[in-house]
């Protein structure tokens, strides 16, 4: 099997789709489309199914029609015009992919709110992002036109809705403004030109706008699929290379990077086929996986952990199933495991990204991944570098835990109107990921903990991730959270929130025998809490853990 830097070798090489340059301290893909335009165009007229939702089939053909009479109405009617912001509230439709398609190609910028949020952080949203125009769906018509109406917000509603909505408030209707048929805008937008805003997380307070140009997504979508070819590379005997033809599975929100990007932005670029759910059910996952033989099933390791412990596992056809894993949180090394060892042809698979990457960064699959389950892949790839620095931005020896800093053509431009955020993330081209993690003797990257999740007891640290990794080796633990809190005499100390797996009982006590056999005293939670009820969480997977140490301590 080839090694990474063999394969990159062959795929980057001059006269290759995939063939790189080096150009302002940056490696960046020399045939990268210019705009996400660009990528529209190439589906024109494709007739091949993109997007299953419900009983729905919508062509590429489709997609693009309604994108091109939707662009034309925001111009002509609504008033937007390249560098303005429109602003999707949905949940995952179909029109959401058109209307994304429609500002983006004429140059507008999409800004993708979170169906999830409450009232509060709609309203904060708008004030921050000021969009010219907001796209809502049956569900936030109402909200969306209360909200929008005092700050001169053109609303438009997606879908059936009560007519008193629309007719008091002036909205008007998307499918209206379809049957008027206004030509799409000529105007193309350039590589510089932003086309994205999408929030940050928010775990630990107000979510920041990541605003990136054309360039950057474009470059991330290179980066996706040259990972596809260099993967294909290195297979090994136990791979399964999809005998249908790639059909992907939406079950991360289009509004997070994940979902936009390496899941619906892949599947507009390569033609692939996009099976598109609206919330998290694990048994119509699976009806859905074995009846549209989907290939690809790209989620967070909480999504992972419910199909596979699902009831219906066991006798569920998967047998298309060539990847399974995805992002957006670590994954629990005996998660991995059970992966490889309960899918007959499909391997395990992480990413390593974040919204301000445009959710590329390096790739764990197959042989490495099951070897080394604790990393998230090896470093460099083929256009992404990354380094392990101190606090003093003085380089890490091998092994050294320090803050990962990256760099490549898919970063990000700016945190939208927080240029003192901004300044301290990106620093002479890279970016500060806030994440902590260290470099192995080749160049896997291990993540340990988020920068502001490290805990200090006592002058040591301690790496939340690393103790919520013991504590859900326990063959009773579904998932763990550990914090710290602040104590007069240590500085901090360390608890932990515990979820039993389904029809099991642990104890505190237990859990504490566990830990002190896995970890240095000073590491051993002094406080475990066991709950039954959910745990606070984004719409991206992650704990919300200062929630958490509200709600607990």
């Amino acid at each position: 099997m080839r090694t990474l830097r063999e394969a990159i070798s062959q795929v980057s090489a001059p006269g290759e789709v995939f063939e790189t340059r080096e150009r302002a301290g940056v490696r960046e893909f020399l045939h990268a489309p210019e705009s996400l335009r660009d990528i529209y165009d190439g589906a024109r007229g494709e007739e091949k199914t993109f997007l299953v939702f419900r009983d729905e089939s919508w062509s590429f053909a489709r997609v693009i029609e309604e994108a091109d009479r939707f662009s034309g109405a925001l111009v002509n009617e609504l008033g937007v015009t390249p560098g303005d912001r429109v602003a999707l509230l949905m949940r995952n439709r179909p029109e959401w992919v058109v209307a994304f398609a429609a500002v983006t190609g004429l140059g507008a910028v999409a800004v993708a709110l979170n169906a999830w949020w409450s009232s509060e952080e709609v309203d904060y949203a708008l004030q921050y992002s000021e969009p010219r125009v907001l796209v809502v769906d049956e569900a936030h018509a109402g909200l969306g036109v209360r909200l929008a109406r005092p700050r001169g917000i053109a609303v438009v509603v997606v879908g059936e809705v009560d007519e008193s909505i629309v007719d008091e408030s002036g909205a008007s209707r998307y499918r209206d403004l379809l049957t008027r048929r206004h030509p799409a805008p000529t105007g193309r937008p350039r590589k510089e030109d932003l086309a994205t805003m999408m929030f940050t997380s928010g775990t630990t307070g107000r979510p920041k706008g990541a605003v990136s140009t054309h360039g950057a997504i474009t470059q991330s979508l290179m980066a996706f699929s040259a990972g596809l070819f260099i993967e294909a590379l290195r297979q090994s005997e136990r791979d399964h290379p999809p005998s249908e033809e790639t059909t992907l599975i939406l079950l991360v929100p289009l509004f997070h990077v994940t979902g936009c990007i390496p899941v619906m932005l892949s599947s507009f670029t390569w033609h692939f086929t996009l099976v598109i759910t609206t919330s998290w059910d694990p048994e119509e996952a699976l009806r859905l996986i074995a009846r549209h033989r989907v290939t690809h099933v790209v989620g967070v390791p909480t999504q992972t952990y419910d199909l596979i412990h699902s009831p219906s596992f066991e006798v569920a056809d998967l047998s298309s199933v060539a990847r399974l894993g995805g992002g957006g949180a670590p994954t629990p090394a005996a998660l991995v495991e059970r992966v490889e060892t309960r899918l007959e042809h499909g391997r395990p698979n992480l990413g390593y990204g974040l919204t301000e990457t445009n959710a590329y960064g390096p790739q764990n699959y197959g042989d490495d991944y099951v070897a080394r389950p604790s990393s998230t892949g090896q470093t460099p790839t083929i256009v992404m570098d990354v380094e392990i620095r101190r606090r003093s931005g003085a380089p890490c020896a091998t092994g050294e835990v320090g803050e990962i800093w990256v760099n490549g053509p898919t970063l990000f431009s700016a945190y939208w109107r927080h240029e003192e955020a901004t300044r301290e993330a990106l620093v002479d081209g890279w970016f500060r990921t806030g994440d902590l993690g260290y470099l192995d003797d080749e160049g896997f990257l291990y993540v340990v903990d988020r920068t502001k999740d490290m805990i200090i007891r006592a002058g040591e640290n301690v790496y939340s991730a690393e103790v919520e990794a013991v504590l859900e080796a326990h063959p009773r633990v579904a998932r763990a959270v550990v914090v710290g809190v602040s104590d007069d005499r240590l500085g901090q100390r360390v608890v932990a929130v515990i979820v039993a797996r389904r029809g099991e009982n642990v104890s505190a006590q237990d859990l504490e025998e566990f830990a002190r056999q896995h970890l240095a005293s000073y590491q051993v939670p002094s406080e475990i809490v066991i709950t039954k009820d959910p745990l606070p969480m984004t719409s991206t997977g992650k704990v919300r853990k200062d929630v958490v140490r509200r709600r607990y301590f």
